[in-house]
């Protein structure tokens, strides 16, 4: 009976001791992550980040309907003037991809153009009715000439973003 409360004992102190340098880890990376990044929606890290050329890559590869979970890093090319509620965000070579926030449930800056992000979400490609565009050029501000000229619906690169790290 005493070996088997000293072995109990003993269990009890290894996983106790494990349990502290495992939350001490994660409280030093969470730390530096507050310390260098302001967080919109879900907490994330920027572990398994991949660039945005290499994100390019997997959009190319999609098609209509295709969707995957992704981690991207990219700079932040335009932010939707009124509320913050899309961003567009450079991939490569002019390429754009929209970031829309899941459930509506948060909102970037709106003085949040050409920063550094890292987007957690679900990246797929759409195609975008006139209205919309429409809609997205007049949040953007751009001119009434310049709305009138959207005419045809666009195949674009979408992304649903649940959380987001924009650099300090």
């Amino acid at each position: 009976m005493k070996n088997i409360l000293k072995v109990s004992l003993s269990l009890l102190l290894v996983l106790t001791a494990c349990k502290e340098k495992s939350s001490d880890k994660n409280a030093v990376k969470n730390s530096a992550i507050t310390e260098n990044f302001d967080s919109f929606g879900a907490m994330i890290s920027d572990e398994g980040t991949i660039d945005s050329k290499t994100m390019l890559g997997k959009f190319t590869s999609m098609k209509v309907g295709d969707t995957i979970r992704v981690k991207f890093t990219s700079k932040i090319d335009e932010v939707c003037s009124k509320k913050g509620c899309w961003m567009k965000l450079g991939l490569s070579d002019g390429t754009q991809t929209m970031v829309r926030f899941k459930d509506y449930g948060f909102f970037m800056p709106l003085d949040a153009k050409d920063r550094e992000v890292i987007v957690n979400g679900k990246a797929f490609v759409q195609e975008t009715s006139v209205a919309d565009l429409k809609h997205y050029a007049e949040d953007a501000g751009k001119t009434k000439e310049e709305i009138a000229k959207i005419t045809m619906p666009k195949l674009e690169f979408a992304f649903e973003a649940d959380g987001v790290l924009m650099k300090k």
